[in-house]
């Protein structure tokens, strides 16, 4: 559901209705004369609508975790405040940007939508920025011909599950994170899809070689063996990006999720 559509519908509307009260309507109602219930009730919602449509447009927008492909960072069922303004201020709806800040960083965990549909939001962590050549091969991951430091960090219990993941900690950029890796799962990539500049991918038996384009980005889910991510459909368009996140402000099985993360 699009919800940035539905806000800004009802904000058409009942700022139209407060509009044709202020300018005409109640310049012919007698003083002691109450407006019509809709017309009261329209307008009077009108500046709470405006006041979320922008905070959601502009400032944060809260979203919830669907899935497990970014375990263990992020659980199913939390939801996250993402940073709107950190990578520039975009028009509501067109997504296209009025004003430029920032850009995702190596590491940064950021909402986007889905080059696939873009009706759909997914989220991941930027592995590659523009320019850059990333592999993953062997499970082990290598940018620009470095390979990212890794360290081994015990075994993740899933929730609700017998069973443990391989836990390890990464340090991409300036971010120290942890990601689950599975040693009995192969490392080749069984199928991707067709996507816009897929010649920059090499697929072997090994992983995956691409070279990021401009205006792109190559991102993966830290749950490695479990994440539909950039190895399998490609690269993220710089105008897809929402926002970063960057806080857990509930989940309704454990609030001691809640906080900032990495």
């Amino acid at each position: 559901m699009d919800y940035a559509l539905i806000l800004f519908i009802l904000l058409l509307i009942t700022g139209g209705l407060w509009g044709y009260d202020y300018l005409y309507a109640r310049k012919r109602r007698a003083p002691d004369a109450n407006p019509p219930w809709w017309m009261e009730w329209g307008g009077g919602f009108f500046p709470v609508i405006l006041l979320v449509f922008a905070l959601r447009s502009f400032v944060v927008e809260p979203f919830r975790i669907p899935s497990g492909s970014m375990l263990p960072t992020l659980l199913v069922g939390d939801f996250i405040a993402v940073n709107k303004w950190v990578y520039g201020l975009r028009l509501p709806l067109l997504n296209t940007e009025i004003v430029p800040m920032g850009r995702p960083q190596r590491g940064d965990v950021i909402v986007f939508r889905y080059p696939v549909d873009p009706r759909i939001d997914y989220i991941k962590r930027v592995v590659g920025l523009p320019g850059d050549e990333v592999i993953y091969a062997d499970k082990r991951l290598i940018i620009n011909g470095e390979r990212v430091p890794m360290q081994t960090a015990g075994e993740w219990l899933h929730p609700d599950e017998l069973r443990t993941t391989p836990e390890f900690s990464e340090k991409l950029g300036e971010t120290l994170h942890s990601v689950l890796i599975e040693p009995s799962m192969p490392s080749y990539i069984p199928r991707h899809l067709a996507f816009p500049y897929e010649g920059n991918c090499t697929y072997t038996s090994d992983g995956v070689r691409c070279k990021v384009p401009e205006g792109h980005y190559f991102v993966m889910g830290d749950n490695r063996d479990d994440s539909s991510d950039s190895r399998i459909w490609g690269f993220v368009p710089e105008d897809h990006v929402i926002g970063k996140a960057f806080f857990i402000w509930f989940n309704l099985g454990d609030l001691k999720r809640v906080g900032s993360f990495h």
